[in-house]
């Protein structure tokens, strides 16, 4: 075993603590602590201009916000997603009582395959939930052409996508909602968090009864809702991640670059994007260990973290292959070939702003003395 530190796969952002302490005297002075309180309003409003949104929604995580948004669009019966993903994209389904329909990832962008969606439409069918793997942008005209025809909501699992833009502005305007993450480990993190970008006021305002109780005021409740609150002391510690997130992406995308060029080049290694139009966020640096690199993925992800490098096999196994799941029959791996194929061959390589250049080629070195 190396006596080498570990390098972990990710570190949180962390800005100076001293920093902290004059929102947290504003906390304890006004004594309020959560309820849409003003650090709450303040990070809503600087979220809306920073992310180039109209209507956001704070939350108190990422899988809430989820299982919130479906709610308030009143999805039910089959909802296509795909199985290269976190759990929590289906788990929320689940937790509504809708069916999962997994389709196929396209090989390039690991995103759902819009080619395999209409194969999976039933009478059941009320909407698609993809997801933009890695903050790569999904084909969000392929999708919204096939929902349009059929009828379907579509809900984008926007968890990795914190400042993601293509041509027209933020991926995040596109489908009928856009869910993100702020969990620790993100781009953007309120150290637990979420928020649903929704296109109106008035979607907005329902979104917002339903992760209060589906409370209107003091004596009306609208809703069976769910208490979904970001706390004053999350939204506090989000407005002091927005003063650094800029410097922080571009050190996620220096890395990343550092990473594709000294990679690129080696046989049996394939970086994974990027793609042309799409502004990134450096959220992940995912490679493909492909059959004619020396060692299998698992073999390397042995010998790395024998070097105290830590990646991980994000995302394996799928989510399909979980017992609630692989009896679903869109679950039967040769529905699936492509997504379980990526899932076995796939690691995320450590990647965080902190992340010196000298541990970034301690990495590419492991890698490449095989």
């Amino acid at each position: 075993m190396s006596n080498q530190k570990n390098i972990f796969v990710t570190q949180p952002l962390l800005p100076p603590l001293e920093e902290f302490t004059p929102y947290l005297e504003k906390i304890w002075e006004n004594k309020i602590l959560t309820n849409s309180g003003p650090f709450h309003q303040q990070l809503e409003q600087e979220l809306s201009e920073y992310l180039g949104v109209k209507n956001i929604s704070l939350f108190t995580n990422g899988t809430i916000a989820l299982v919130t948004a479906l709610q308030s669009l009143r999805i039910t019966g089959e909802v296509i997603t795909t199985p290269y993903s976190f759990v929590a994209t289906a788990h929320s389904l689940l937790w509504n009582g809708i069916k999962p329909v997994f389709v196929d990832i396209d090989p390039e962008t690991l995103n759902m395959d819009p080619s395999k969606i209409e194969a999976a439409i039933t009478p059941q069918t009320t909407a698609i939930m993809p997801v933009h793997c890695y903050g790569h942008q999904c084909d969000v005209k392929a999708i919204q052409e096939i929902a349009d025809t059929y009828n379907l909501k579509v809900i984008y699992d926007a968890a990795h996508a914190f400042g993601v833009s293509d041509s027209q502005g933020s991926i995040l305007n596109y489908g009928d909602l856009s869910v993100l993450s702020f969990h620790a480990t993100k781009v953007f993190n309120t150290i637990e968090g979420g928020a649903i970008i929704s296109p109106d006021a008035k979607t907005k305002q329902r979104i917002d009864n339903l992760k209060n109780f589906g409370i209107v005021d003091e004596s009306t409740v609208v809703a069976p809702g769910i208490n979904g609150k970001m706390s004053e002391i999350n939204s506090a510690f989000g407005l002091m991640q927005l003063k650094y997130i800029d410097d922080a992406i571009a050190q996620r995308k220096h890395i990343s670059l550092t990473y594709r060029e000294a990679l690129e080049p080696v046989v049996g290694i394939r970086c994974v994007g990027p793609f042309d139009d799409q502004k990134s966020n450096g959220a992940y640096f995912p490679i493909l260990v492909d059959p004619d690199f020396p060692l299998t993925r698992d073999e390397l992800y042995e010998k790395l973290k024998s070097n105290n490098i830590n990646p991980r096999r994000y995302f394996y196994p799928l989510i399909s292959d979980f017992p609630m799941y692989r009896g679903l029959p869109s679950a039967q791996k040769g529905n699936l070939m492509v997504a379980e194929s990526v899932a076995e061959r796939v690691l995320c390589l450590p990647l965080y702003p902190s992340l010196s250049l000298a541990d970034v080629n301690r990495v590419v070195e492991v890698i490449t003395e095989t």
